[in-house]
C-alpha cells in the first residue's frame, strides 16, 4: 500500500492541508507523457505543477491512455493523417494496486500507476488502466484512446475515471475531503459517493466541486439515461433520483447539469465564461453557485528563463536578441517539416490550438486574395504558421486543416505544422511575434495558450473572448480584433476577417517595422501584465481559498456578473 510519506515527497504547507483529489480525463504534464489532447490537459498539467510548488495536499486522478489522443502526421499528399501508436512509460511507478469496478454488468479490473512528484515536479498523479491480462479484450480497450468516439466506450471511460478514481481513494484509505471534477467526464464519482452515503445528496455536495470548461454543446456531454443505466453509470442510485438530476429531460442526462446539481460549488474558467455559464444554465433549478476562477499556466514550466531574466533587468536589447534566437529555433522545425526557410527578422504570426469550427483557424484566409497581398507585401513582410490537432473524427475540422494546407502550400512564407504537442507548443509560443486567437465571441471559455505566449514575448492578437478582457489594453499589451455586432455567422466572419486584416495592414505591420522601440514596449508591458495574475500558482491558491473552503455553503442559485454580463 502507498503511504502518505511515499505519496508526497514534499512537506505539505499547512495553508493547503485539506486533502483534495483532482479528477481529469487528461493531463499535459510533459512531452514524454502523451495523455492529453489540448487546453483542458494543459490547464490540468499546470495545476498539478503549481500544486507541487505550493506544497498542496492535492493528488491527481487520471487515465493511462495506451495510444494517447493520437499521433498527428501527414498523408502522402501532405494532408492530415491520424495514427495510433502504443505508448510505454518507464518513469511511472507500478503501485501493485488492482481492484474491480463494474461496467455493463461485467467485472473490470483496474490497475493504478503513480506519477511520483519528483519525476516532473508535480503533485502526485494516479493513472488508471484496464489494459491488463486480467481483463478480456473489450475491457482492455477502455483506456486505449482518449475521447473514444464510440458511445459505450466514452461512457465506460467516464466510469473508469469517476468510479475507478473514487474507489482507488477508498482502497488507499486516504481521507479525501474535496473531490474536484475538472469538467464533467468524472461524473460517475458523484453517483459512487451518493451510493456510499446512502443516497444522501447533501453528503455528496459537501465534498464535490466542479469546473466547467466550455459553452460548446460537444463539450457538455449527454447520453440516454437508459444506455447509462445498462452501462452501470449510476451505481445503485434509484432511477427517481437520476430523473430529478436530469429534469426537465426525461430521457437524457447532461453531465454538466447533473454536476451542477450534485456539486457544492462550480466555476467557469474566466470571468466572462462564468457569466456565460450562469446565463446558459439560468433556467434550471437546484444548481449550485457558478463562480469563476480564471485559468492560468505555470510560469516555471512555460516561460523562457533568459527572456524572464532580460525582462527583470530591463534589457531591451537582450529581449530582442533572445526573441530572434527563439524564432530561429522554431524556424528549424518549420524547415524540418516543410522545407520552407523562414527569416527571424520578419514579423511572424502563429495560430496554434485545437482545430474546431468555432475557433476559426481559417478566418485569416477568408478573403484569400487580400491575404495573399498581405503576405507578399515587400515593404511589410509577414510569415504565418498554423498548428494544432483537430479531433480525429471531426471531419469538418480536419477539412479546415487540409483547406489551409492546400491554399498556402506554394507560399514560401506560410506553413502548417503537425505534431502539436507540448514541445511544439513551446517552440511556437517562444518563436512567434503575434499569437493569433480568432474564436467566435462567447464560445472560448478561456484560451490559455495566449498566456504562455505573452510570457515569452509574443503579443496577443485576439478576439476579446475568454481570459482576454481581464488582461487586454489594446496597443499597450496586446491587439484586439473588433468583434462584429451581428450574430449572423457568415456576416460575422466577413466583418471580423476585414477587421483583422485591416488591423494587420494599417497598425500592426507598420508598427513592427517602423517603430521597433514601440513594439518592444508592448512586448514588455505584456510580459509585465501577464504575471503573476496568469501564473497558475495564483489559480491553485484560489481553488483552495474559493472552492475547497467549507467555511460557508454557497446558496444554490446564480446571478450574472455585472462586469462581464452577456447580452
Amino acid at each position: 500500500m502507498i503511504t502518505p510519506s511515499e505519496l508526497f515527497s514534499y512537506k505539505i504547507d499547512k495553508k493547503y492541508s485539506k486533502p483534495a483529489a483532482y479528477f481529469s480525463m487528461e493531463f499535459a504534464i510533459d512531452q514524454p507523457l502523451k495523455i492529453y489532447s489540448g487546453g483542458l490537459g494543459f490547464l490540468a498539467g499546470s495545476h498539478m505543477r503549481s500544486a507541487y510548488e505550493l506544497k498542496q495536499n492535492l493528488i491527481g486522478i487520471g487515465i493511462l491512455w495506451k495510444y494517447g489522443y493520437y499521433d498527428q502526421g501527414r498523408n502522402i499528399d501532405g494532408t492530415l493523417k491520424v495514427d495510433y501508436i502504443e505508448k510505454n512509460y518507464s518513469f511511472l511507478t507500478d503501485t501493485g494496486i488492482v481492484f474491480p469496478i463494474t461496467i455493463h454488468n461485467h467485472e473490470v479490473q483496474v490497475k493504478a500507476w503513480l506519477l511520483r512528484p519528483e519525476v516532473f515536479q508535480t503533485a502526485p498523479i494516479f493513472l488508471l488502466s484496464t489494459d491488463i491480462p486480467e481483463n478480456d479484450h473489450l475491457a482492455q480497450t477502455i483506456c486505449h484512446r482518449l475521447y473514444d468516439s464510440h458511445e459505450s466506450a466514452r461512457i465506460a471511460q467516464s466510469i473508469l475515471l469517476g468510479t475507478g478514481g473514487a474507489k482507488l481513494l477508498d482502497v488507499l484509505e486516504r481521507k479525501t475531503e474535496v473531490y474536484h471534477m475538472n469538467e464533467g467526464h468524472a461524473l460517475p464519482l458523484c453517483f459512487y459517493l451518493l451510493s456510499k452515503y446512502n443516497n444522501d445528496l447533501e453528503e455528496v455536495r459537501k465534498r464535490v466541486v466542479f469546473t466547467t470548461h466550455t459553452p460548446e454543446k460537444a463539450g457538455n456531454e449527454e447520453h440516454q439515461i437508459s444506455t447509462m443505466e445498462v452501462m452501470g453509470f449510476f451505481k445503485k442510485v434509484p432511477r427517481e433520483t437520476v430523473l430529478k438530476l436530469a429534469a426537465p429531460d426525461e430521457h437524457n442526462l447532461s453531465y454538466t447539469l447533473a454536476a451542477l446539481r450534485m456539486a457544492r460549488i462550480a466555476n467557469g474558467v474566466s470571468a466572462l465564461h462564468g457569466a456565460v455559464s450562469r446565463k446558459m444554465w439560468a433556467g434550471f433549478d437546484d444548481i449550485c453557485e457558478i463562480t469563476s476562477i480564471t485559468n492560468a499556466q505555470n510560469k516555471t514550466y512555460w516561460m523562457d528563463k533568459q527572456m524572464a531574466d532580460y525582462h527583470k533587468h530591463g534589457s531591451d536589447k537582450g529581449l530582442e536578441e533572445r526573441k530572434k534566437e527563439m524564432k530561429k529555433e522554431l524556424f528549424r522545425e518549420v524547415a524540418n517539416q516543410t522545407g520552407k526557410i523562414f527569416d527571424e527578422n520578419i514579423l511572424t504570426i502563429v495560430w496554434a490550438r485545437r482545430y474546431a469550427a468555432y475557433k476559426r483557424a481559417n478566418l485569416l484566409i477568408r478573403d484569400f486574395e487580400r491575404f495573399e497581398r498581405l503576405v507578399t507585401n515587400s515593404k511589410y513582410p509577414i510569415q504565418v504558421i498554423w498548428a494544432g490537432k483537430p479531433y480525429p473524427e471531426d471531419h469538418g475540422a480536419i477539412g479546415i486543416f487540409n483547406e489551409i494546407y492546400w491554399k498556402i502550400k506554394d507560399l514560401p512564407n506560410c506553413t502548417i505544422l503537425t505534431g502539436y504537442e507540448m514541445e511544439l507548443s513551446a517552440l511556437l509560443k517562444r518563436g512567434s511575434d503575434l499569437w493569433l486567437n480568432t474564436p467566435k465571441m462567447y464560445r472560448e471559455a478561456s484560451g490559455t495558450s495566449g498566456m504562455t505566449a505573452a510570457m515569452n514575448g509574443s503579443i496577443n492578437l485576439s478576439i476579446p473572448d475568454g481570459w482576454i478582457p481581464e488582461f487586454s489594453k489594446h496597443g499597450k499589451n496586446c491587439f484586439i480584433i473588433t468583434p462584429a455586432e451581428t450574430e449572423h455567422s457568415d456576416e460575422q466572419d466577413t466583418i471580423e476577417n476585414d477587421n483583422l486584416l485591416t488591423l494587420l495592414e494599417k497598425e500592426i505591420a507598420p508598427l513592427y517595422y517602423n517603430n521597433p522601440r514601440a513594439w518592444t514596449a508592448i512586448v514588455k508591458q505584456s510580459m509585465e501584465d501577464i504575471l503573476p495574475e496568469f501564473d497558475s500558482n495564483r489559480m491553485a491558491r484560489e481553488y483552495y481559498e474559493k472552492m475547497y473552503s467549507d467555511e460557508q455553503t454557497p446558496k444554490r442559485k446564480s446571478t450574472v456578473s455585472k462586469q462581464f454580463e452577456v447580452i
